[in-house]
């Protein structure tokens, strides 16, 4: 909200609370989400697929008024969103992850709820993401994330981490360059990403290898969707 001046003003907590969390169609949608996760081969307990469709609830609820997302339809969030997040699951190694430029938690909440014996850090510098994710940890009680408010390059962990991974960057270049700090030696950055660009896969920056492409498939979404491993050059 913006007031006199131009000056950027809190919304009002009113204006959240007016807003229902229910969604009409949670039925269906518990429907999709089963459908889906054994259409990509995937278990969960009942816990976690209602952690996942209350993620959506709450995505959907707060992207009223905080415009955290450009998906308005919560069966598309769905799609998009949580199952587009899930695809690159299996190939992830290791116990600890961090997620850059993560945005309202994308992938990383569906991740950590998928992955409760994995740790991951959401780090994005919108304080108004940031609000949205630590509520989420919150009310859906997941205990395997903790949320980092600061630019990537000023953003300096006591620990490194096994895998960093994003789908904000537009360039491989880019992901590496500002996150090149970020992992173990033995670590390697998911670059998720969805058509690939023979130019962008042939300029991989000096220092860096390709070990693999993965490509996602994500039932309801006839789009590319791959997943790049990529590690620092022994």
């Amino acid at each position: 909200m913006t007031g006199m001046g131009g000056l950027t003003l809190p919304i009002p907590a009113t204006r959240l609370h007016n807003i229902p969390l229910f969604i009409e169609d949670t039925p269906v949608l518990a429907a999709q989400l089963d459908s889906y996760l054994a259409d990509m081969q995937m278990t969960a307990t009942p816990k976690q697929k209602q952690q996942l469709l209350d993620f959506v609830a709450m995505l959907a609820k707060w992207n009223k008024a905080y415009n955290l997302t450009s998906v308005r339809d919560p069966e598309q969030m769905l799609i998009r969103h949580i199952m587009d997040s899930l695809a690159a699951s299996p190939h992830l190694v290791g116990e600890r992850f961090i997620d850059v430029g993560t945005g309202p938690g994308l992938p990383g909440i569906p991740l950590a709820i998928m992955n409760p014996d994995k740790e991951f850090v959401l780090l994005d510098s919108l304080g108004k993401r940031i609000r949205f994710q630590k509520q989420v940890q919150f009310e859906l009680a997941i205990g395997n994330i903790s949320s980092v408010e600061s630019r990537v390059e000023a953003y300096q962990p006591e620990e490194k981490f096994d895998g960093v991974l994003s789908r904000a960057f537009a360039s491989i270049q880019d992901m590496l360059q500002w996150c090149h700090h970020l992992p173990k030696p033995t670590g390697c950055f998911y670059a998720l990403k969805g058509q690939l660009s023979d130019e962008e896969m042939a300029n991989m920056p000096e220092g860096f290898e390709l070990t693999d492409v993965f490509e996602l498939r994500v039932p309801r979404l006839d789009e590319q969707r791959h997943l790049l491993r990529v590690v620092k050059a022994a």
